[in-house]
């Protein structure tokens, strides 16, 4: 995993939170696979925030299909 500041962390955050940015986004913009943006959200949220974000992410790619992953970014 890349070594990224503050700055960039709240940014990728952000960007992982937004039902609106797929995780192709992040990876174009940040380097980041899916599993490496889980891991840096699991570490830099409270537990419950993170919990709450898995859930929602899941759900949302059960109703979708490929949610987060074939949206561009905007």
């Amino acid at each position: 995993m890349l070594i990224l500041n503050c700055n960039v962390i709240d940014e990728l955050i952000v960007m992982a939170l937004s039902d609106q940015v797929s995780f192709e986004s992040i990876r174009f913009a940040f380097g980041l696979s899916e599993n490496e943006v889980k891991k840096l959200m699991k570490q830099s949220l409270k537990p419950k925030t993170y919990k709450a974000w898995r859930r929602r992410v899941g759900s949302l790619s059960k109703q979708r299909g490929q949610y987060k992953s074939t949206r561009p970014l905007q």
